[in-house]
């Protein structure tokens, strides 16, 4: 895998405070990301960054299978995931075109996000916009080692095989994959999942301008060159933490509370549980740093 976080962010912390007395729960529930590729210019081992992608590439397990509905391009993380360690692989490839990736890539990081960060939707217009994509996305395209870029689909098939070190990708099997989904362009009525959420997504005028490119056909050399990127998978956190009840105390063994000590946010380890089941959902934890945060304040200005 590669880290998405820095060196030091390695849950001793939790450790710690599990000898003084803490109970942990939740601790076999992770959380990773699919989209995953090395950095080009890593500040930390193993330095990973993750794509936020658009829905237009095409995604392709190691064996050079499209995957299946929900397992697409900003859909279902955790569908996803497992579908690509059931191949035996831990890593998976997106194919796309140049005027895809001018459109729809994005990278994790305020500083991979310029064009966001930027808080101006001139900005982001005039990036997302304008010739060539991001110069952070650019950056990577060039110089990272999982990106390749060609013009031709047998010599952008063979570069990954070589990428990846062996011969498991077929270039006759992925094209008719690719054709078929080129074919589905000319239906307006098409039941190709993808395209179909392609076209949902235009549908909303933000997508529109900044987020999806206007469908077209990969196989055509007029949108090319095409580009493959070898996709890792990107630890990023324990679903797990601490133990505590509803006053963020943290509690022990016996479920009573250790003097002292709370405990708040992600770290209270309900992203893996509560309301959140075992399909802990994206962008639904702020909640729960709000909710627990609160909560450690007032008990804790109480017991003073």
């Amino acid at each position: 895998m590669v880290s998405g976080v820095p060196h030091h962010v390695d849950g001793a912390m939790i450790e710690i405070a599990r000898k003084a007395g803490a109970a942990t729960i939740n601790t076999d529930r992770m959380w990773h990301y699919t989209e995953g590729v090395k950095n080009w210019s890593p500040i930390w081992p193993y330095h990973g960054i993750r794509i936020l992608p658009g829905p237009s590439s095409m995604w392709f397990d190691a064996l050079g299978n499209r995957l299946p509905a929900p397992c697409l391009p900003g859909f279902d993380t955790l569908s996803t995931l497992r579908h690509i360690l059931s191949t035996g692989y831990d890593y998976s490839w997106f194919v796309l075109t140049q005027k895809i990736i001018e459109k729809e890539f994005a990278l994790s990081g305020s500083e991979q996000n310029p064009d966001l960060t930027s808080k101006s939707w001139l900005q982001v217009l005039k990036s997302r916009r304008g010739k060539g994509a991001p110069p952070p996305v650019e950056a990577f395209k060039e110089k990272g080692e999982d990106f390749i870029v060609r013009d031709d689909l047998r010599d952008l098939v063979a570069a990954m095989n070589a990428l990846a070190g062996d011969s498991l990708l077929d270039h006759d099997h992925i094209e008719a994959q690719i054709a078929a989904r080129d074919r589905e362009l000319d239906n307006p009525f098409a039941k190709d999942a993808q395209i179909v959420a392609i076209r949902g997504a235009r549908a909303y005028l933000g997508d529109r301008l900044i987020r999806t490119a206007r469908p077209h056909k990969i196989l055509d050399p007029d949108n090319g060159p095409l580009i493959a990127v070898k996709l890792h998978i990107l630890t990023r956190k324990t679903l797990g933490g601490l133990h505590t009840n509803l006053d963020a105390q943290v509690l022990d063994a016996q479920g009573e509370p250790v003097p002292g000590l709370y405990a708040v946010g992600e770290a209270a380890g309900f992203g893996g549980g509560g309301y959140h089941g075992y399909n802990a959902l994206e962008g639904t934890f702020l909640g729960g740093c709000l909710f627990s945060g609160r909560n450690a304040g007032r008990h804790a200005a109480k017991a003073l």
